[in-house]
Order: structure tokens, then sequence, then C-alpha cells
């Protein structure tokens, strides 16, 4: 058509990226650190696309009057355009600015005939200027069609008629000084925890349907409370840190209430256009609650189940007695407060280590390359068997595997707010690896929620950044390994069976935040006539020690019937149902009564 200077053609992944690209644009704008943010005071406007150029270079010089650099944003072939000034709300000056930029800004784009509000609507910030725009005539028209129809200004009162000026009841006092707040989490990524909690700009993402995919927020979608949504708690949690008067400003009911029901799936740090990582915030406010309050038994319990496993494997079989009977079970749940429905998991017959030792395994002979495998606590008393596949599966694609002298993941610590023993782990662990891990000899990971610790709460727990850092770049699930590996040409379909097999993949949350999901689908794709599809489920529903628990019971299987559930029940009795989280494995059986397996079991029994 000889209509632009280059004509781009993208297929297939190339169109993908280039769609998750303008979709990352808002998270890009939300994730400025500090107090300077891009604000939304001008990012609708919209002119007639022949006046777009004039438009654009008119709007470039008013801005250098105000020295700002303003991000241009969104759908310029519709004369659209997404304009955000850097602004500081705290900032007296900046709030000047702020109102003065935007009604420079409707006077030029008055004058050109065009909108300030687009596409997104006028709403509570631009409805001030709606008279302007529309002229006084127009205006009392509107007047009168909501004077019509609410005469008592009950519904949207403020938002388009008789607006209040769009720099009152702001959030921020200007130059207040802001409160520091002491914790033990690493939050200087964001300038403090305070900061973090104010990421959250309120779009609203964590509202989405099932319909709409993805994973944020599961405990929203099951209660359609707002109370129970990630910005409820990121702002709930800002408020209390700003306003308490409390010495320790995490001490309120109210806070524990509004993270009751937050399962620390991560969906937010991947899914929030502004990344606010609620999962974190949650897990310190769990600490200083609990530095005041103190635990219950379940939470210790919990907490300190690897070592209470450690125990229960000395005599596993008397252990599983006691797990299955219905009279020691009940009794056992009814103490903890856990739900009776709920199944215990079981310890292995013998743990993973033990097997290794005793087995008396030959070094390969000549590997391609060493790795070590991380022994996660879940893998190592409570299903030693997958830790088997996982030897073998990389032993006989030719790898050497070692098993490196390392403590537990921590993930329970974290998980129920033990942060001090999840930090004093964090330490030793990166402290015994950090010089033993490298780009040759990787740390591979067979349970998603221990091994990715190391590339995400361990850079917030752990004194020794730089090592904590420098290791986190060498730890890969093992799903990550074996695809990276058949992209060098070291795993190949030849090495597996031609046998047709048809595979349901869920995916672990942690898995779709910190990694992603197409690993585990390219991995288990690999045997030439394995058809595998994605399951869009969200969160399983069992998050660690969330769904054994009496009170969120319902709201653990409530989140399973989302998705998850009814796809295993259609599933023929012939399709493997696939998943790499031990609790995902946990939730699929408690509400399906179908196992599930780990995909690196499936892709072991493939091996020619």
């Amino acid at each position: 058509l000889n209509l632009s200077y280059a004509e781009v053609i993208l297929d297939a992944e190339d169109a993908d990226k280039a769609f998750e690209l303008r979709k990352a644009g808002l998270g890009l704008l939300g994730n400025m650190v500090g107090d300077k943010k891009a604000v939304a005071c001008i990012e609708d406007t919209a002119v007639a696309l022949d006046d777009l150029t004039n438009y654009i270079k008119e709007f470039s010089e008013l801005m250098t009057t105000y020295n700002q650099e303003v991000v241009f944003y969104a759908h310029a072939g519709a004369g659209e355009l997404h304009l955000r000034p850097i602004l500081n709300l705290k900032s007296a000056s900046d709030i000047v600015d702020f109102k003065e930029i935007t009604y420079d800004v409707a006077k030029l784009v008055k004058r050109y005939k065009g909108s300030m509000s687009g596409e997104h609507g006028d709403g509570r910030l631009r409805a001030e200027f709606i008279e302007f725009m529309v002229g006084t005539p127009c205006y009392t028209l509107l007047r009168e069609i909501k004077q019509i129809f609410d005469p008592h200004n009950i519904f949207n009162a403020g938002k388009i008629i008789e607006a209040p000026p769009m720099n009152s009841s702001l959030r921020y006092q200007p130059e207040r000084k802001e409160p520091t707040i002491d914790t033990l989490l690493d939050f200087s990524d964001s300038q403090g925890i305070l900061r973090l909690a104010e990421k959250c700009n309120g779009s609203g993402d964590c509202r989405k349907s099932v319909a709409s995919g993805g994973t944020m927020c599961p405990s929203y979608r099951a209660t359609k409370n707002e109370k129970d949504t990630t910005r409820a708690r990121a702002n709930a949690l800002r408020e209390f840190l700003t306003n308490s008067t409390m010495e320790n400003k995490f001490g309120h009911n109210e806070l524990k209430d509004v993270f009751d029901l937050c399962i620390s799936c991560k969906g937010c740090k991947n899914e929030c256009p502004s990344n606010v990582d609620v999962s974190a915030l949650k897990a310190e406010f769990e600490y200083q609650y609990q530095k005041l309050n103190g635990s219950s038994l379940r939470s210790k319990v919990f907490a300190h189940n690897t070592r209470l496993n450690a125990i229960a494997s000395k005599v596993p079989s008397f252990t599983n007695y006691i797990y299955r009977k219905q009279w020691s079970s009940g009794l056992l749940k009814s103490l903890l407060g856990v739900a009776k429905q709920r199944s215990l998991p079981t310890i292995s017959k013998m743990t993973f280590r033990d097997w290794y030792s005793k087995s008396k395994l030959k070094p390969h002979r000549n590997p391609r390359k060493t790795v070590y495998l991380f022994v996660d606590e879940f893998t190592n008393y409570l299903e030693s068997e997958i830790g088997q596949d996982a030897f073998f599966l990389l032993q006989n694609l030719g790898y050497e595997v070692l098993l490196p002298n390392h403590k537990e993941s921590g993930r329970s610590f974290i998980s129920k707010g033990f942060l001090k023993q999840a930090k004093e782990i964090a330490n030793c662990n990166v402290f015994y690896l950090v010089d033993e891990i490298s780009a040759e000899t990787p740390l591979i990971g067979i349970e998603p929620s221990a091994i990715l610790t190391f590339r995400d709460e361990y850079l917030r727990l752990t004194d020794d950044k730089d090592s904590a850092e420098a290791l986190a770049k060498h730890c890969f699930t093992i799903e990550e390994f074996i695809v990276n590996e058949i992209k060098l040409g070291n795993i190949n379909e030849s090495q597996f069976s031609q046998e047709e097999k048809t595979i349901k993949l869920h995916v672990h949350c942690h898995q779709k935040a910190l990694s992603n999901q197409k690993h585990s689908f390219d991995m288990l794709n690999l045997p030439a006539n394995y058809k595998v599809t994605i399951i869009p489920s969200g969160c399983c529903g069992m998050a660690g020690s969330f769904g054994y628990e009496k009170e969120h019971y319902d709201i653990s299987m409530a989140i399973g019937e989302h998705t998850l559930f009814p796809v295993v029940r259609k599933a023929s009795e012939e399709t493997i149902i696939a998943a790499a989280g031990t609790s995902c494995r946990h939730q699929i059986k408690d509400g399906t009564q179908r196992e599930s397996l780990h995909p690196v079991t499936i892709l072991r029994r493939a091996l020619n």
C-alpha cells in the first residue's frame, strides 16, 4: 500500500509478544519507584487524526513550559493518546501543576475540537472540565437530564454534574512527612513497604472475572467482596501505615481481616498493572502482627511442618495409620482446626535423601553437564518417588545429578509469617550454595513454590544480597531447565516414547507469576505423540495450608470449582492430569477424586 515507511507482519509468537508489550505499558508506568508517578489527569485526550501531528507538536511545547517529560502511550491510529505528566502529588507545587496542566491541555484540546475523555470517560477527575469542553447550554441540558432521572442526586453524585474540583479530596496532605516503617523483609526496591502499597493505582484489575482468565484475585472471585481484592489489601495497609498512632502500625484487627483470604498466589506480582506484590505485604504483616498477638498452635504446626515430618518419617507406617484412620485423623484435625473434609498428606516410606544415600548410585560416565538437585522438604518427606523420577529422568538424559547440602526452602515459614526462621534458612542456603551453583552447574527444583523462593523471597530475606542475586540467576524449575536444554539441542524427542497420550496440565500459581507456564507445556510436548492442553485455571485453591484451615475450606473449594475441578471431571479416564505443585495435586484429589502426576513423573515414564 506504500502508506508507511515499513510494512511489518508479525506471526504466532511474535504477534503475541507485540500484544504483550502493548499490555505491559501501563505496568511499566505504574512501576516508577519513588513519589513521582505518571499521573492520569490528561491521559485520555483525542483529536481528529488529521490534527494529531500538530496537536502533539503543540502539546509537547506546552509540556516544555512545565519542564515535563510526558509519557506518550496508546492509540495514535485513532487520534487518541494516553498522556501522563510525571508528578509528585505529595508536593504542594506539583499539585498546582496537576490542575494547571490539565486546564491548559483542556484549552488545547478544545481548540482542536477534540475530547478530553476519548476512551475512559470523565469520571471524578475530568468532570470539572465538562462545562468548559461542551459549553454552558449543553451542560445545562445534562444537568436537567440528571435532575429528571435522579432528583435526589443518589447515583454517582459529583461524578459528572456538579463535580468538585479535581485537586480536592486528594490522598496525600501536601508536604506531610510520611512515616518510615521498619520491616524484616527488604522493600528497598520500592523505597519501603509503604511505597510498595502506594503503587496500587486503583485500576481494579484484581476484580477480573474467572472468564477473563489469569489468576488474580482468587479469593475475590470466590466472595465477590471488595474487601478481598488486591487493591483493598494494599490500600488498607497504606491507610494504617500512614495514619495509625500505634507503635506497631501493623497491629490492627482490620488488617488481619483484610489479609485473611489472601492466599499468596503471587498473581498480583505478575498480573496487577503496577505489580503490587501483596504476597510479600502479607508475609510482613503476619510477622509484625504475630509479634504483638502471638501465633496459634495451628500456625506453629504448619510453619514447622518440615521438622514434624522429619520425626514422622522415622515411623512412616505408624504415622500414615494415624493420618488415614477416621477416628485418629478426626481427632488431629479437630485439635488443629483443620477441615474435617480434608485428607491428610501421607509420609513416604523412605525419604528421598535416604533413598539416594542407600541406593549406591553410580556416577554418570560421560555426562553432558553436572546439575544440582534441590531436595525440597515436600518431595523429601511426602513424595519421595517424585524425587526419584526427577533423578532418573535427568540421569537418563545424560546429566550427572548431585544433591547439595542445604536446608529446607523456608516456604512454610514464609507463608505463616515466621520470617525470622525463614531469614535464617535463606542466609544458610545462600551461604552453602553460592559457591557451588553456576551457569555450568545450575540448581534445579521439583516443587515450584520451593525453588522459586531463591528468585523471589530470598532477595528480600537475605543479608548478603549480592550472593543471593548471583545464586538466583542459576536456580530453575526442572521444566525451565529441560526446555532450555531442548533449545540447546541436548534433549530431543528421539529419547522418548512414540506412544500417544493426552494430558491436561494445571500450572502452579508461582510458575505463572515468576516463570512461564509454557515451560511445562513445552516439556510435556517433547514426546512426539503427546497432546498437551493447558487448563485455563487460576489458583487451585489449596495454597499450602490455606485449604486445610476449617474456616477457609469452603473458599478453597469454591476457587477450585471456578475452572480446575470441572475440567478435570470432564476429562476421560485415559487422560493424564498433570500438576507440578504438591498442593495442587492434593487439591485435585480432594476436589475430584482424580490422581494427578508431576510433569517429571510423566516424562520419566515416557523415556525409551
